[in-house]
Order: structure tokens, then C-alpha cells, then sequence
């Protein structure tokens, strides 16, 4: 099929899916125990990225009894092709496999596509799908860059589509419970959310020039990113841990946190401000992003802090990857992703929250229904969360080395913030000085204060920032301008 003809097919697919839409709009989905046991009322599902966090996608539609999968899609044609065996055998049903997600989009069959890639292709394969008439599933974080996850909102609204966000703590009870507490004033008012990523990552090995796995098309798992040579040893996973794939661990394990602390802020928009200081400390090697971090977002009246720790460290109230919710009255920490526990001023627990979801479940409700109101993580949310994350590290890359810790303290005591900045990085301070981190070799570095427009997300004054709310695409692996949706 011509490039022109493959276009014209997916327009011509994207339309008649919204017709579709509009037809089955009156339908609900019944619980998952008793969903429909009809195949023709079976939703056809394609998994993009099978080889990470997409086998929980793989586990979770084909075991279904209203969905099937139907195509798997990666780039790495042997880890590919051996899901879609295993997934095949396990449905009784013949399972495709396809490289390209384009070869995917053209099939006016698929419902769903579901996308676990690396950071880097989540908006664009989302924007894309939406564009041919799916509705999907993206991974958290939804965007590598602010613009483009504002993108995939655009289009989600424009077209009609669902989109749901992987923050599946968002359909826990027991998190819901906690969130409920905080925002009816459970601990009074809440000043600080303080976010946590305290998550040993070792080394990824020496800065070099690598061969991608004979089975990757190299090219097809680049995509949007910049054309260049693998420099880490590891090819899969490792990516989290470069820039130009990935956002650090303040956008992998961090953006689940992140996004529980700005849900219990009870904020829908982005920060006023934003600054960041941190590094990467305790070795030297392939990664580029920080290990160490401390990005602080304030909303005014109260602020959002997160602490990233990828050496070994002590947890803080009980919480290594969790939130702590700082309260006139007390105090709530959530050290998991179902739920926590709230303490008073003394630190006596006086109640405990706990219970898991289905976030799947909820996202084929929302399929039936075709409300975008009815998920628990529409795209929406996973923008705002994951832009807070992208914004943290704006601040961290345009930062310059401080050479001692008063330094850096004296220009920490101006921030307009709720936190006690001092106390922050004293601890932050302490767990690298029990890391054997000798600071006078491995400075901190320090980002600017960034004041941000919150209603068109764009600095105050600063263009050079402007500038890394996007990036420059590879040809033809270009997500559209806001002008252009």
C-alpha cells in the first residue's frame, strides 16, 4: 500500500470508528465476572511493547472473558514474536505480530491498542492510534515532553476517544479512601506533599558504542528520538536512564508518585514554579539523568516535593516509593499502591486504608460507555502528572554545578516554598555522605526557579526552557503541533 493510500485508509477508519462510536454510545460494560460471553461482542486488542510492563497487558486482556488480543507489536521481533506464540496458545486463538504499529493501525478490526514502549513512542503511538480510530491504553509516563502529552489530550477530546493512563492506583479503593481522607481535611491542611522514589539503581556500565540485538529494528525502536548510535551496554530497560529515551526515575517509578501527590493537592493544573537540584552520584557511567533529586513544584498556599534516591538509603516514615502527606493535624503516608495509613501530630496511627482495583476493568467500562468521565486515569490526568515530572528535570538540565552545600542552602533558603528546604537537603546531604559521595568531587547541580503560565504550559521569560517542552522529530516520526490536530 502507497504512503498515500495507507493515509487515506486511516482517515477512512478513524471516521467510521467515530460513527461507531456515536452508534454504540448507549452500551455499558457489566462487571468483568459476568462480561459479555459472546465473541461478536469480543473487543479486539493490540499490544504495542511486550517487553516489559506490556506482559501485564498481555495477562490482563486476554484473560478476559469480553476481550481478546490480537496483535502484538514491538520492535524486537524475537521478543515479539515469542509472546504472540505464548499468548496464542493460551487464548486458542491466532495471535499476529507486527513491528511497525502503522501495519497495525490499518486494520479497521482492532479496538484497542494498548502501549507499554519505551518513554519515547508513548505519545506518539497513542496520537496515532486515536487519529485511526482506536481507543487506548498508554503507559505512564503518557508523554517524553510536556507538549506532546498536551497533544495526546487534544486529540483524545477531538476525535472522541478513550484514553486511559497507567496509574493504576488511581482505581484502588484503599487509595481512593486515602485521598478522600486527605481532601475532607482528615489532617487538617495540608501544606506539603512529598513524593518518593527511594529505589537503589546500580550502574549501567561504561559510556560506549554498542550493537543493538540482531532481532531490534533499530530504527523502528528509535522512532521519534534522534538518529544515534546505542552508547549503553543493556539495550533493553537501560533506556529509562538516558534522555533522549527516557526521564530519569522522576519519570519511571516517580510519575506513579507524583501523580498520587498531586491528586491529594487536589490541584488540576501545572505548578507556578518549579526548581530542581540533585546529580548523578556514586559512579560514572552510560546514564545521563539524575539518580539523586530533589525537584520542588509550588501551587502558592502548598507545595509538591519529590525526593529521588537511587543509592542505597533508609526509608522516611516507613515509606521508600510512597507519598507523605504533610497536615496541620498529622500526617498520612502511602507506602504502596492500594492505600496507607494516617497518624496524628504525635505520630499514633488512627487509621489505615487498604484495597486494590482492577485499572484494566475500568478502562473497558469506559470503552462500552464511551465517557471519557468514567476513568479513574484519563489522559488528562496522566498529562498534568507526567508534565510535573518533565518540568522537575526542565530545571535540572538547565542548572549549573554549586561548589559546596552552603551554596547551594543559601540559595534554597529564597524559594518560595512550603517545605523546610534546609531539612530537605540535609537529608539528602546525609544519604550521600553514608554513600561514601564526596561532594567536593561530585557537586550538586542546581536548576533555575521556572515560573510557569499554567493555562498554556510555557515558561515566564525563559525561551531556553520553552525550548525543551518538545523536541525535534525524526521524520516521519513527527507528533503534530497543537495547531495541527
Amino acid at each position: 500500500m502507497s504512503r498515500r493510500s495507507r493515509r487515506q485508509f486511516l482517515e477512512d477508519s478513524m471516521f467510521a470508528a467515530a460513527a461507531a462510536a456515536v452508534m454504540n454510545a448507549p452500551r455499558t460494560l457489566m462487571a468483568q465476572e459476568t462480561g459479555s460471553k459472546s465473541p461478536a461482542e469480543k473487543l479486539s486488542v493490540a499490544v504495542v511493547g511486550v517487553n516489559g510492563r506490556g506482559q501485564s497487558h498481555l495477562d490482563a486482556f486476554s484473560s478476559r472473558n469480553d476481550t481478546v488480543v490480537t496483535y502484538i507489536c514491538d520492535a524486537d521481533e524475537g521478543v515479539g514474536q515469542r509472546k504472540a506464540e505464548k499468548v496464542g496458545e493460551r487464548q486458542g486463538t491466532s495471535v499476529a505480530f507486527a513491528k511497525d504499529i502503522r501495519k497495525v493501525l490499518e486494520d479497521p478490526t482492532v479496538d484497542i491498542v494498548t502501549i507499554a514502549t519505551p518513554n519515547h513512542w508513548h505519545s506518539l503511538g497513542a496520537i496515532w492510534a486515536m487519529q485511526a480510530g482506536k481507543d487506548v491504553y498508554v503507559e505512564k509516563p503518557v508523554s517524553h515532553n510536556v507538549l506532546e502529552g498536551r497533544v495526546c489530550v487534544d486529540v483524545a477530546r477531538k476525535f472522541g476517544r478513550i484514553c486511559q493512563t497507567g496509574t493504576q492506583s488511581r482505581s484502588n479503593p484503599g487509595m481512593r479512601d486515602a485521598m478522600a481522607f486527605v481532601h475532607s481535611g482528615g489532617i487538617g491542611t495540608v501544606n506539603v506533599a512529598r513524593g518518593l522514589c527511594y529505589k537503589q539503581r546500580p550502574s549501567i556500565g561504561p559510556a560506549g558504542t554498542y550493537d543493538p540485538p540482531a532481532t531490534v529494528d533499530y530504527n523502528l525502536w528509535l522512532g521519534p528520538a534522534p538518529e544515534a548510535p546505542v552508547t549503553r551496554p543493556r539495550f533493553h530497560y537501560d533506556w529509562h536512564w538516558q534522555f533522549a529515551y527516557g526521564n530519569g526515575d522522576l519519570g519511571n517509578q516517580g510519575i506513579h508518585q507524583m501523580d498520587l501527590a498531586r491528586w491529594g493537592l487536589n490541584v488540576d493544573r501545572l505548578s507556578n514554579n518549579v526548581m530542581s537540584y540533585g546529580g548523578r552520584f556514586g559512579y560514572v557511567d552510560a546514564g545521563d539523568v539524575a539518580n539523586t533529586q530533589v525537584v520542588v513544584h509550588n501551587y502558592g498556599d502548598k507545595s509538591l516535593v519529590f525526593e529521588v534516591r537511587g543509592l542505597p538509603t533508609p526509608d522516611l516514615r516507613g515509606a521508600n516509593v510512597g507519598v507523605i502527606f504533610e497536615g496541620t493535624e498529622g500526617f498520612v503516608v502511602v507506602p504502596s499502591y492500594s492505600g496507607g495509613a494516617a497518624f496524628d501530630k504525635d505520630g499514633n496511627k488512627t487509621r489505615e486504608f487498604t484495597g486494590g482495583g482492577d485499572h484494566f476493568a475500568n478502562f473497558v467500562d469506559a470503552v462500552r460507555s464511551r465517557r471519557h468521565e468514567d476513568l479513574n486515569a484519563d489522559i488528562l490526568e496522566g498529562h498534568l502528572s507526567s508534565a510535573l515530572c518533565h518540568l522537575g528535570n526542565i530545571s535540572y538540565r538547565l542548572g549549573e554545578m554549586v561548589d559546596s552545600v552552603e551554596g547551594l542552602a543559601e540559595r534554597l533558603q529564597s524559594l518560595p516554598t512550603k517545605d523546610d528546604t534546609r531539612a530537605t537537603l540535609e537529608r539528602t546531604v546525609q544519604h550521600l555522605k553514608e554513600n561514601q559521595v564526596d561532594l567536593a568531587q561530585a557537586p550538586f547541580r542546581i536548576g533555575p526557579l521556572l515560573e510557569l503560565n499554567a493555562e498554556d504550559e510555557t515558561f515566564v521569560g525563559r525561551p531556553d526552557a520553552d525550548l525543551m517542552l518538545t523536541r525535534e522529530y525524526r521524520a516521519p516520526f513527527v507528533v503534530p503541533s497543537r495547531a495541527q490536530v
